[in-house]
């Protein structure tokens, strides 16, 4: 790919968010009701490909059986306030409530306090017993030492996420994830990310992992790129990803390893985009939590913004437009893409001519 003079001493390559691409419709269109949006993941089979973000603001033990229900995948943040806590209502409700210079140091206050084994075993329990496929995450940070009651608990599937995992992180302080034998050893699925290039999501690849997120989620509260100058241009990063998936597919006689775009999906029309550059499934935060029943009750944060020493992310309020299952199939009462992301999906999908998600993948983009 050609890239651009920055300066005598710095050349870079042009990329582009979703803001920065369009959908071409084809010569062929379909009626709604004809599309599919069924995806399947290692032996798991969901009919919505949505996958919501292991984040507070979003995900609560209960809100994830709810989206379990009607077809999607939740993720519980096992590093959260419900592992850490029997009952965080009150601080939820808390959080909310505060103002927004003491917000970041009271929320650094609460999530110090340890996480706590039984819990994530209560929480996974929980979401067994409920029927829903029951998947939680960790950073790789603490991965180690909670995989086994994570696993012991009956999870499903297993996320391992953060800013960015790479397949060779180096420390002198202590022995790193060993992710390719972390992989091996599991006797379920793993989905580790977020990565940004073609050849990071290879060498995640090459780990085992069923699926690889892809960019730094968190997308509406990070401040990823203020604190750190990181970011991630997510039509490019897709795409890029989607291109090592297929090149690994070669390498490895034909093992398909899913990508899940994670990170600056805000609206309907994001979730479309991120398909057509090639993802299998998007992972969301934002939308989910503008639901009236999210557990961050109008407001949205991520790990990021509450770590102990490098905060690089905010509790911003975005309010709510609806419940889950609005915000999921409507009816919409807005026109800004905040609901019914199915039925948006589906349409643009029937408007282009396509029924499935993978033909999806190969419609045509143009810069716009």
């Amino acid at each position: 790919m050609s890239e651009i003079e920055i300066g005598r001493a710095k050349r870079g390559r042009r990329a582009y968010s979703f803001d920065d691409i369009a959908i071409v419709p084809s010569r062929r269109t379909r009626d709604p009701e004809e599309v599919g949006t069924t995806w399947q993941i290692d032996a798991y089979r969901f009919d919505l490909p949505i996958v919501a973000a292991p984040m507070d603001s979003v995900m609560s033990p209960d809100t994830a059986i709810a989206l379990g229900r009607h077809g999607g995948l939740g993720v519980l943040n096992l590093e959260g306030l419900w592992t850490r806590y029997d009952d965080p209502s009150d601080l939820l409700a808390e959080i909310a409530e505060l103002d927004g210079p003491t917000a970041v140091g009271r929320m650094q206050e609460m999530y110090a306090e340890p996480v706590k084994a039984e819990l994530i075993s209560e929480r996974l329990r929980q979401m067994r017993d409920a029927g829903v496929t029951v998947a939680g995450a960790l950073s790789p940070q603490r991965t180690k030492e909670f995989a086994k009651t994570v696993v012991d608990a009956g999870v499903d599937m297993f996320v391992i996420r953060g800013t960015t995992v790479s397949a060779e992180h180096v420390s002198a302080q202590a022995e790193p994830l060993n992710l390719k034998e972390f992989i091996y050893e599991l006797d379920v699925p793993v989905i580790v990310g977020g990565c940004a290039t073609y050849q990071a999501a290879l060498h995640l690849m090459r780990t085992g992992a069923a699926g690889v997120l892809v960019g730094f989620g968190g997308g509406a509260a990070h401040t990823t790129r203020t604190v750190l100058g990181v970011s991630v241009p997510m039509a490019s990063a897709v795409a890029d990803v989607a291109g090592a998936r297929r090149d690994y597919m070669d390498e490895s006689g034909g093992r398909y390893v899913h990508v899940i775009a994670d990170g600056s999906i805000g609206r309907s029309g994001d979730i479309a985009k991120a398909i057509a550059c090639g993802a299998d499934a998007v992972m969301i935060g934002s939308p989910f939590a503008r639901a009236s029943d999210a557990p961050g009750q109008g407001f949205h944060w991520g790990a990021e913004a509450h770590h102990p020493e490098l905060p690089r992310g905010e509790r911003v309020e975005i309010g709510t437009v609806g419940t889950l299952e609005e915000i999921l199939f409507g009816p919409s009462r807005v026109a800004d893409g905040t609901m019914n992301l199915v039925g948006a999906l589906k349409r643009a999908m029937a408007t282009t001519g396509y029924t499935e998600l993978k033909e999806f993948q190969r419609i045509e983009v143009v810069i716009s």
